[in-house]
C-alpha cells in the first residue's frame, strides 16, 4: 500500500492528537480525505473514527494514528500539513511546494506564481449520526 511522504508539523499533530483524545474514539484515529477541488487544488475533510475503514492506510506519527484513503495519500505525497490559528479562525492547511498558486484573477497582471496552500477551518467539524 503506497504510503505518502508527507510532512506534519508538530502544530497540526498537536491539534489531531487533541480530536482524537477528546472524542469518542479516544483510542481512535485520525481520518483525513483529501480530494482535488477548491482554488487552491484541495478539498478536504476530517473525522475521528474507531478503526479504519476497508481500503484506508494508517500512518503513525509519534503515536497518532491518520486513515488515509487511497485518493487522500495520492494528493498529500510531498505536502506539509500545518495548523494555523488567529483570533477569529482556526484549521489544518496543507503547503504543497510542487503546486503553483490559482490565478483565478481577470484583472490585470496574475502575481508570481507561490505554492499551492489550502485550509479547513475547525469550525467545520461535525458529528456525524451513526446508522
Amino acid at each position: 500500500m503506497l504510503q505518502p511522504q508527507m510532512t506534519v508539523t508538530a502544530a497540526a499533530e498537536k491539534f489531531m492528537a487533541r480530536m482524537v483524545r477528546f472524542s469518542e474514539h479516544p483510542t481512535g484515529g485520525f481520518r483525513l480525505t483529501v480530494s482535488p477541488g477548491g482554488c487552491s487544488g484541495y478539498s478536504s475533510e476530517f473525522t475521528v473514527e474507531a478503526a479504519p475503514r476497508d481500503g484506508d492506510a494508517v500512518v503513525a506519527v509519534n503515536g497518532l494514528r491518520l486513515f488515509l484513503p487511497a485518493e487522500s495519500r495520492l494528493m498529500l505525497d510531498g505536502v506539509t500539513v500545518d495548523f494555523s490559528e488567529s483570533p477569529t479562525q482556526g484549521g489544518l492547511t496543507f503547503f504543497n511546494p510542487a503546486q503553483a498558486a490559482c490565478g483565478c484573477s481577470t484583472s490585470g497582471d496574475a502575481a508570481p506564481a507561490r505554492p499551492a496552500e489550502a485550509s479547513v477551518l475547525a469550525g467545520s467539524i461535525k458529528r456525524v449520526a451513526k446508522v
